[in-house]
């Protein structure tokens, strides 16, 4: 039998310097625990050689254009255009208030009028961007336009042996100093206007009278503002009156309800105007129209129930009453009053009268005919440097240091 060898072990020293070489390795048998935390410097790099992406951990695509980051990414070395940088924006319109930049020192390039602003206040919806381009100013900012909204009267019903309803006041909603809108609401928020932006007005028309039995006075019509930044504040149409015949109505709902007939009332709208009153049947009246600041009332005997009284506002600067309910019909030639602030007054036999122009009054009930309802109006006041000077179909007078437009039709201004 041939001799066993005896197993030797070796140790480093007796493997003699630089002896082992790459051949004598095998193939990816050299891992990450046998190479020294020590940074490999360029040094250590055969220069006529480059390491294999495959042995280093690296996300994505090399190319041309890019460049190794040192977390194994790859990543675009710089930008070709401005327009890249996250910092900086090329529009072909300017910035506003509501756009929001990256950070304060944004940079925005008008391509069409060659203007440039940076962002000097970064608040969401709220920035300030400063020109710095050939135009002049910063982005304006928004400024507040007080409103009062009043929307079209409602008519008045027909009544057999004068029990026709008494039309309902518009829809009233106003933002001026601490003054009530209808309904009982609280004074709103202002518009929040900006420069350049045409907003439009529109004005609403009063109902037409109950000529027949048993149909209602027609509803008013909206009165409202609209602007592309804003939300369009609209007040509600007046609810016409109830008339009576063999079949009695009931009035109708709007910004402040009709009077009914000899049945109910119609509602109000929420923060704009108040119910109607229902009307009755023996005695007979007709029920009063509600009013931006009152209930329609029924009426009394014979006489019919009083319109509900408006609401008063010193936007124009002078104390103004509108919005007042139109009062119901009755056997008593007379009627039921029209509330304060152009209610049209009831009549037994007659035709009721018409609601107050331009103050959203809700028309008289009549046992010819129903009184037709007032048209609305529109006021805006802002202060006088910030009127921009430009307005259709209103009329501008001034106060103190404010600018009012009071618009009797619809028409628009310009912030």
């Amino acid at each position: 039998m041939g001799k066993v060898r005896p197993t030797i072990a070796l140790t480093s020293s007796d493997i003699e310097d630089n002896a082992v070489t790459t051949s004598k390795l095998i193939d990816d048998a050299v891992t990450s625990a046998k190479i020294d935390d020590a940074t490999i410097v360029n040094a250590d790099v055969n220069a006529s050689a480059a390491i294999a992406l495959s042995k280093l951990n690296v996300t994505g695509t090399g190319t041309s254009s890019n460049f190794l980051r040192g977390d194994g990414s790859w990543n675009v070395a710089g930008v070709d255009t401005l327009a890249a940088l996250t910092d900086a924006t090329i529009s072909a319109s300017d910035p506003t208030i509501s756009t929001n930049p990256s950070a304060v020192g944004h940079l925005w390039l008008n391509s069409t009028s060659g203007e440039g602003y940076i962002a000097t206040r970064v608040v969401a919806g709220d920035n300030v961007w400063t020109n710095i381009g050939q135009g002049t100013g910063p982005v304006p900012l928004p400024y507040d336009v007080d409103f009062l909204i009043i929307a079209g009267g409602g008519g008045a019903g027909k009544g057999a042996w004068g029990r026709g309803g008494g039309g309902g006041a518009g829809g009233y909603r106003s933002s001026y100093l601490a003054e009530a809108s209808g309904g009982g609401g609280s004074a709103e928020t202002a518009i929040a206007a900006n420069s350049g932006i045409v907003y439009t007005v529109t004005v609403g028309s009063g109902g037409t009278g109950s000529t027949s039995n048993p149909v209602n006075g027609g509803d008013g019509t909206d009165s409202s503002i609209a602007g592309s930044n804003i939300t369009t504040h609209t007040s509600i149409a007046g609810g016409g009156g109830g008339s009576v015949s063999g079949s009695p109505t009931n009035g109708r709902s709007g910004g402040s309800g009709g009077g009914g007939g000899i049945a109910a009332g119609g509602a109000g709208t929420a923060n704009q105007g108040y119910a109607g009153s229902a009307g009755q049947n023996s005695p007979s009246f007709g029920g009063g129209g509600g009013g931006a600041g009152q209930a329609g009332q029924p009426g009394s005997g014979s006489t019919g129930g009083a319109g509900g009284n408006g609401v008063a506002s010193t936007i124009t600067g002078s104390s103004t009453t509108r919005g007042g309910g139109g009062g119901g019909s009755s056997d008593n030639p007379t009627g039921g009053a029209g509330g304060t602030g152009g209610g049209g007054d009831g009549e037994g036999s007659g035709t009721g009268q018409t609601g107050g122009t331009n103050e959203g009054g809700g028309g008289g009930g009549g046992g010819t005919a129903g009184g037709t309802g007032g048209t609305g109006v529109v006021i805006v006041r802002m202060l006088t440097a910030d009127y921009s000077g430009t307005q259709s179909n209103g009329t501008v007078t001034t106060d103190g240091s404010d600018t009012i437009i009071t618009y009797n039709t619809s028409g628009t201004f310009r912030g």
